[in-house]
Parts: C-alpha cells; structure tokens; sequence
C-alpha cells in the first residue's frame, strides 16, 4: 500500500530522473550555483519528506516508494559532485542524511559531510 507521501516522491524521482538526463558538466569546475540548487531542491527535498514521515504518526513508506526516494537523493548528490568535477555513485541513507541535517540544519553541509565535495570536506 503506498503511503501519503507518494506523489511527492514521485514528483522528487522524476525531477531527478530528468535532471540526470539533461546534465551537462561545467566547462570550468566548480559550478557552486548549480550544485547549491541541487542540494536545495532535490537533496532537501528528499530529506524533507523522509523527516515529515518521521515526524509525529510515522506513516511507513512501502519499499518501491523508499528506495526510490532514496535513489533520487542520490542522483541529485551524484549531480552536486558533478558540479565540482567529481564523478561519485552515491549511496547514501537518507536516513543519515536526514540526521545530518538535524546536526547543521543546512543541506549544503549535509551533501558535503556526505559526498566529501568538495575535497577535504568529507566528515562521515
């Protein structure tokens, strides 16, 4: 049974789907605009959902609607890399990011902690 959550998620995944699809690389590494819009509007979205779920009635997601949330976060932490010249296969919990922003309460921390972009920054 899917959960209430479903048209958002679907909404994430197939924003990520197609920014996947139309990403072109910076000429010129970094594109921190770009990969802060990323982190914004797909990576904190995908946290914000699996926090609003956790948040009060924990309304349990099935595993279809997990696991493509959580490859959606990915593919959007896979861009923000890409936006500094790094090719990653991220495979992150969106569990852990969800806990990271609860300690920074700033996703772009949070895709740094994660992904280690750019150099030096990786925390976990």
């Amino acid at each position: 049974m899917a959960s209430q959550y479903q048209d958002r998620i679907a909404d994430i995944a197939a924003d990520a789907a197609s920014a996947r699809e139309s990403f072109v690389p910076p000429d010129e590494p970094p594109d921190e605009e770009r990969a802060m819009a990323f982190c914004r509007e797909g990576v904190g979205a995908a946290v914000a959902v699996y926090v609003d779920a956790r948040s009060g009635e924990w309304d349990r997601f099935d595993e279809a609607e997990f696991a493509r949330l959580e490859r959606a976060m990915n593919d959007y932490l896979d861009l923000y890399a890409r936006c500094y010249g790094v090719e990653l296969d991220a495979d992150y919990s969106v569990r852990t990011a969800a806990e990271a922003l609860l300690d920074t309460h700033n996703v772009a921390d949070v895709a740094r902690i994660l992904t280690g972009v750019p150099a030096g920054d990786r925390q976990c």
